[in-house]
């Protein structure tokens, strides 16, 4: 069954190879301490340079999930409270998370099809953290580069942190207009759940030194100081590294990976607004996601057109939360070849 659900999503078909090769080289065997590891972390930071321009003097780290992230982020680095810009459920996850470590945490929800207004966004000084969740995927919104880059200009005192869960290795980020940025490899990276990224910036790694936290198996300050050697604070997901070294050796730039992200957006785009039936659930193209879409109808309807999907041998992405009946959504990531997007394509156009 080909899937087109936003995640776990479709992994990229050389995995079966890569995972042959892990093996036979001993990596699932690699303790963490070993030379072997600390080599594969270093050439792995190396390739998000090169293949997705991360900043020369930012760190990667290495983490259970995004999930993960969102305590790291608020018990390591926020010192008095976060402000946090989202429209969707996991935007949402992210403050509640935040406002259990630290109460005064604010919620700025923003409307589906709504964009942020930067010129009347007033952030106090009560809130040194700005948390922005860039790609929604509960309902196929995003943050463009523009609006960050806006953002960082009018609070540069403030600290920056980004959710790019469903769009990191999908679509080029401009990671210096941020401090930390976060992600989970199930999504545009083509590979199975079970490891996440964490990538901060000299500014950030100074701000958890500041903070002073420790204590956790998961302070900042503690995972920075095994990384200063390539290793880890826990014994870490080799396999999964490994998985990621291996794409990210194999991938273009990220630069023609977004060309053609958003090329595939336009057609599909195209495709839903021409077809009688569909209808793309984010009707501000300023706000709708490029990694993924949401196409939303009567729940009848909806049901009709993801059993017919599965016959043709395809599974659509069911919709998030209350918009479970009335929508459901496709990914557009790059594991997914031309020929399954052209596929999809073909088939969505009978409607």
């Amino acid at each position: 069954m080909l899937t087109f659900a936003p995640g776990p999503s479709k992994v990229y078909d050389s995995l079966p190879r890569y995972m042959q090769e892990a093996y036979e080289k001993g990596i699932l065997s690699a303790n963490h301490r070993s030379s072997v590891f600390m080599n594969l972390y270093q050439e792995t930071e190396t390739l998000m340079r090169e293949k997705l321009h991360m900043p020369a003097d930012y760190k990667l780290l290495f983490t259970s999930s995004a999930t993960e992230n969102w305590e790291i982020i608020s018990q390591s680095i926020v010192q008095s409270a976060g402000y946090h810009i989202f429209s969707g459920f996991f935007g949402k996850k992210w403050y509640e998370y935040a406002k259990y470590i630290e109460p005064k945490t604010f919620a700025h929800k923003l409307d589906a099809d709504q964009t942020v207004d930067v010129a009347n966004l007033h952030i106090g000084e009560e809130f040194d953290l700005i948390a922005i969740t860039q790609n929604e995927t509960s309902n196929a919104t995003q943050v463009r580069m523009e609006t960050i880059a806006a953002i960082a200009n009018k609070y540069p005192e403030k600290m920056i942190a980004v959710d790019t869960t469903s769009s990191m290795a999908g679509i080029e980020l401009d990671f210096g207009l941020a401090d930390i940025w976060y992600a989970s490899v199930q999504k545009c990276f083509g590979l199975p759940a079970g490891l996440g990224i964490l990538i901060i910036s000299p500014k950030a790694v100074q701000k958890a030194a500041d903070k002073g936290e420790k204590g956790r198996y998961n302070s900042l300050n503690f995972m920075l100081e095994n990384a200063a050697t390539y290793q880890t604070h826990y014994t870490p997901n080799v396999f999964g590294i490994y998985l990621l070294y291996r794409v990210l050796q194999d991938m273009p730039e990220i630069q023609h990976i977004d060309q053609k992200t958003k090329a595939r957006m336009r057609k599909l785009e195209d495709t839903i607004a021409n077809t009688a039936s569909m209808r793309m659930l984010i009707q501000n193209p300023e706000a709708r996601s490029s990694t993924v879409m949401a196409v939303s109808g009567k729940e009848e309807f909806i049901a009709q057109v993801k059993k017919e999907a599965e016959k043709a041998g395809m599974q659509l992405g069911g919709g998030y939360g209350p918009l479970k009946p009335t929508s459901f959504r496709i990914a557009n990531f790059p594991a997914i070849t031309d020929a399954e997007f052209d596929k999809l394509i073909a088939f969505l156009k009978k409607y």
